[in-house]
């Protein structure tokens, strides 16, 4: 019963953390280049200095589907997808890169290609300055290039080239600010394999109807903690009154 106990409750505890975590899936279906995120069960034993009697269960995170989501067309020149695998460099406030698949881009106030949730993106030499009054298209290897809106026609201009990484998904873990980094904390070096598709975004990997059905078994899962709950009671219950019996 100790044993049941201990597994009930944390069971229910963590299966609420699932919840928030596929809720969290369900509310970014929309949101570009988004990867779900993965959880699993395991059980852990307590350890103490008695019998080990108790286990418990803990919420661990497994990682994130990089499963490629749908490729939307939008024909906007600063809209750009990742064709396969591969990911955009961007700089972080404390100067530390991340990398993410949304390629919504604009260009900032002060000039400065960001994307479209204001991420600085990284260049090959750094962040890349748009001059004004230019017209700016992405080539399909990131090279960046912009065309004077002067009446006369003018030259192409390349100012830079966006920082395309492709390192192992195995060594990719989710920030909290929900971009990924390296486990090492170290830059991914530029890979000239990945390519871009312009006029296009990637769409979210989160299965919505996969994603629903799993909602529902986490709430029968919770039900069935709660109801071992009540059992471990009852059985504590009838073992009172049968002690109170004897004595």
């Amino acid at each position: 019963m100790d044993r049941m106990i201990y597994t009930a409750m944390t069971g229910a505890k963590h299966i609420l953390e699932q919840q928030t975590t596929n809720s969290h899936n369900l509310a970014n279906a929309t949101s570009t280049g988004f990867r779900a995120q993965l959880d699993s069960f395991r059980a852990v034993p307590v350890v103490s200095e008695g019998l080990p009697t108790r286990t418990f269960v803990v919420d661990a995170t497994v990682g994130a589907d990089f499963t490629p989501g749908p490729l939307q067309q939008t024909n906007r020149d600063l809209d750009v997808a990742i064709q396969g695998k591969g990911w955009l460099s961007v700089i972080r406030p404390d100067g530390s890169e991340g990398y993410t698949r949304n390629g919504s881009l604009k260009i900032s106030e002060n000039g400065i290609l960001q994307t479209a949730d204001g991420r600085t993106l990284m260049g090959d030499g750094g962040p890349i300055s748009i001059p004004p009054d230019e017209t700016i298209s992405v080539g399909k290897d990131g090279t960046i290039s912009t065309v004077s809106n002067n009446y006369e026609p003018g030259a192409i201009n390349i100012i830079g080239r966006l920082k395309l990484v492709n390192p192992p998904e195995e060594n990719l873990v989710r920030g909290k600010d929900g971009l990924f980094e390296q486990k090492s904390g170290q830059p991914a070096e530029i890979d000239p394999e990945v390519h871009l598709v312009g006029g296009a975004l990637e769409g979210s990997n989160v299965n919505v109807v996969e994603s629903m059905v799993n909602m529902i078994s986490l709430a029968r899962q919770f039900d069935f903690q709660m109801k071992l709950l009540e059992k471990a009671e009852n059985n504590a219950n009838k073992a009172s009154q049968l002690l109170s019996l004897s004595s």
